[in-house]
């Protein structure tokens, strides 16, 4: 059989025949005179072997143990392992489902938040802060949330998620958030020596749980990201200046002095 005829019968193409011979999985054949291939029935039964292990969702490595192993033994295992990352699978897209479901009801509902599609956990703290339509920064804030949500390992994002229900379950705490927001609004357009930052950031420090601000980690709260000049260039302090760079600058200084606040008040 020539390369097109082998693929052909077994349905796959001859691009993926030349990859099977480059990877080793299929065994090069002998040649005519004229230097075509000569494949054979046996090429055939290994390429259609090929063929129903990577339906299966086995991966090229995996495939190449279970052909190394005429006896099926190495096939059991890896069969058994692929089994239970599918059913891993079907447990995560199950939960994914159920999110997507929420998220249905609360489109409908027009509920769904305008920074997109959150947790439900999250939804729902959101839900706690009351409503603040008019606010810039309420907006701003659930975007940041938000991000964290999507970013952070899923320990950070249980700890954030219990900060925050802890911050909104103490008393007066919708008042004082509103209140935070309407301060930092206020600095829109007011330069960082503006007396209104020292204020907007000792009702944020009072309102912020402790364990909310991570531990110093070399990285300064300015803007360079730099903490005497051992966290420039860094992930976390480039993550810092996109951060402060999307306030204006009293904005950011009341943020910057509220993270000073917490972490000298830190034991």
């Amino acid at each position: 059989m020539r390369i097109g005829e082998l693929a052909a019968a077994v349905g796959v193409t001859p691009r993926a025949v030349r990859h099977y011979h480059h990877l080793g999985l299929l065994p090069e054949p002998e040649r005519r005179a004229n230097g075509y291939r000569d494949y054979t029935l046996r090429h055939a039964v290994v390429l259609a072997r090929i063929r129903r292990l990577t339906e299966l969702g086995l991966g090229l490595a995996e495939v190449r143990d279970v052909l190394a192993d005429d006896a099926g033994r190495e096939l059991v295992e890896v069969l058994g392992e692929l089994d239970e990352d599918l059913a891993r699978q079907e447990e995560e897209i199950r939960e994914r489902r159920g999110r997507l479901r929420v998220l249905m009801e609360d489109a409908r509902a027009g509920r769904l938040p305008t920074e997109g599609p959150v947790s439900p956990e999250l939804a729902s703290l959101f839900g706690k802060f009351g409503p603040a339509p008019h606010s810039p920064m309420a907006a701003k804030d659930r975007e940041v949330f938000a991000l964290l949500e999507t970013t952070a390992t899923p320990e950070v994002r249980a700890e954030l998620l219990a900060s925050l229900e802890s911050m909104m379950s103490a008393p007066g705490a919708v008042e004082r958030v509103h209140e935070a927001y309407a301060l930092l609004d206020a600095l829109a357009d007011a330069e960082p020596d503006d007396p209104r930052v020292a204020a907007a950031a000792h009702v944020l420090a009072y309102l912020v749980p402790p364990e909310m601000v991570p531990q110093d980690t070399g990285i300064g709260l300015d803007d360079s990201g730099d903490s005497g000049g051992n966290g420039t260039g860094t992930a976390t302090g480039s993550f810092l200046r996109a951060f402060y760079a999307d306030f204006a600058p009293a904005q950011a200084e009341a943020i910057r002095r509220t993270l000073r606040i917490l972490r000298e008040d830190r034991p």
